[in-house]
């Protein structure tokens, strides 16, 4: 490819997927700094008619029917039991809503927490890949786009003279200080 297609192609991958790096790069920057967000929870306390089991499927579906009698939708995720010790829960996430079920000391009762995400909340549900297919799909191509983008500003360096040796130097420097970072991490 010339070098005035490859400009076209980094140029256009670029502004193309700025918002969505953009929204990456926030998230994940103040993610390492432990801003996550926060959400609007509602405690339900269900009243079953036999003890909870750690069943998956028994679990999800008084989770689903509770859901659906208050016209809340499904999280975007998949939900799984997790386990710890003698106690249980479903966790059920998503982009847009947690849904947590919990047994409570008395076995007739159970305790569903409703976790509504704010909006930033909402965005780093999605960097961390709790949203739907398509938004995955989305991710996926950013990060074939941003690795286009990086390889071809590579070869344009190299392509350029003047801009050679810098680039030599930039690279060595970099893969340098990547090793560097890995090793006092």
């Amino acid at each position: 490819m010339n070098r005035m297609g490859l400009v076209k192609v980094h140029m256009l991958l670029a502004t193309f997927m700025f918002p969505a790096a953009l929204m990456f790069l926030i998230t994940g920057a103040l993610y390492t700094w432990s801003v996550k967000g926060s959400y609007a929870t509602e405690q339900i306390e269900l009243t079953l008619v036999a003890p909870l089991e750690a069943d998956q499927d028994m679990l999800v579906d008084i989770v689903t029917n509770e859901l659906d009698a208050r016209s809340i939708a499904y999280p975007t995720g998949q939900p799984k039991v997790k386990k710890g010790g003698t106690s249980y829960k479903l966790e059920w996430t998503g982009s847009q809503r947690d849904v947590v079920l919990e047994p409570t000391d008395d076995p007739l009762v159970a305790s569903l927490s409703v976790k509504e995400t704010t909006w930033y909340r909402n965005l780093v549900q999605l960097h961390k890949a709790k949203g739907g297919s398509v938004f995955k799909v989305y991710a996926a191509a950013l990060a074939i786009a941003l690795f286009v983008i990086l390889f071809s500003g590579f070869i344009l360096s190299f392509q350029v003279p003047a801009l050679k040796k810098q680039a030599v130097i930039a690279t060595i420097a970099g893969a340098v200080f990547f090793v560097a970072m890995v090793l006092v991490s």
